[in-house]
């Protein structure tokens, strides 16, 4: 697949759902405490004010979290759909479109970044790229936590509330994720894994069977 065959997949795929997503998912995070610490341990060493980019950012769940801990903290996402759900929930952050293997960024412009299940979609083996734009937009001493799911195959979700649209939902191992970060340049710090939720029942994209991973990484000074 070439590389914008599966960028122009995904933004259709969440242009869709956008208003569905936001409506399942506008408060994921509440009862997720081992997220959410992860997230404060993130924030704590990044340090108060310090500017932080939420890299495939959805509806902004993760990015004003983020700011409620402290830091200076905006989105970037390929879906003009999920940024305007962003901007309406959270209409004191900033949002703007764009891919994250070519980010508008300066060289070390950021303190820290977040790919919170933002790099499912992005073909294996189009990570490396993807690693080094994370590690080009970083200063030195800076923080990437990596969210994914843990696995082998991926989940393809098909017209997912009824949508005519289809993606999958690529699952990683988080020593192979981990070695390609070391090739990236950068240093891990901690690899957390957590052991699946109960079904809540829900249709669509909800809670999945299986354990999801936190890689938590830095560029070295």
């Amino acid at each position: 697949m070439e590389k914008s065959d599966f960028l122009v997949e995904t933004r259709a795929f969440y242009d869709a759902v956008a208003e569905d997503y936001d409506a399942q998912f506008r408060d994921h995070l509440q009862d997720k405490p081992l997220e959410q610490a992860l997230l404060g341990v993130f924030a704590e060493s990044v340090g108060a004010g310090g500017t932080v980019a939420d890299l495939g950012c959805g509806t902004g769940v993760v990015t004003a979290y983020l700011a409620g801990l402290g830091l200076s903290a905006f989105g970037i996402d390929l879906s003009g759909s999920m940024l305007a759900v962003a901007r309406r929930n959270h209409p004191g952050l900033r949002f703007a479109q764009g891919s994250m293997l070519d980010l508008a960024l300066a060289d070390g412009s950021l303190a820290g970044a977040v790919s919170w299940y933002s790099s499912i979609h992005t073909p294996v083996d189009e990570l490396p790229a993807l690693f080094a734009e994370f590690h080009r937009v970083l200063a030195p001493g800076g923080h990437l936590l990596l969210a994914f799911q843990v696995g082998e195959q991926p989940r393809r979700l098909d017209r997912p509330w009824g949508h005519p649209v289809v993606l999958d939902f690529q699952r990683r191992r988080p020593e192979r994720i981990a070695e390609l970060l070391r090739i990236a340049g950068f240093t891990l710090a901690s690899s957390t894994v957590r052991e699946p939720e109960e079904q809540s029942g829900k249709a669509e994209a909800g809670p999945e069977p299986i354990p999801q991973a936190f890689l938590f990484a830095r560029k070295p000074v």
